[in-house]
């Protein structure tokens, strides 16, 4: 047997020994490390993307993204479908 599982069973041992209010309070101790170790980290927020590209030079217009969305949309709906 691995010492992990004959640590869980002298744990196990040691926890039928309790009163049933001592087990309880075992019981509770035990859910409130769980949640501690089951909540996820708080993450820090991502940064935004906003002028990601700002320092290349690329310099899209209004006009540009409108005749982009016509050449994509141009077709549609087609009438062979």
């Amino acid at each position: 047997m691995s010492t992990n599982a004959t640590q869980l069973e002298a744990v196990v041992a040691l926890a039928e020994t309790l009163s049933p209010l001592d087990k309880i309070r075992l019981a509770e101790r035990l859910m409130a490390t769980l949640q501690n170790d089951l909540l996820p980290e708080q993450n820090e927020p991502l940064p935004s993307l906003y002028g990601l590209w700002a320092n290349l030079g690329v310099n899209i217009s209004a006009d540009d993204i409108d005749e982009a969305r016509k050449e994509m949309w141009g077709n549609f709906p087609r009438e062979d479908i």
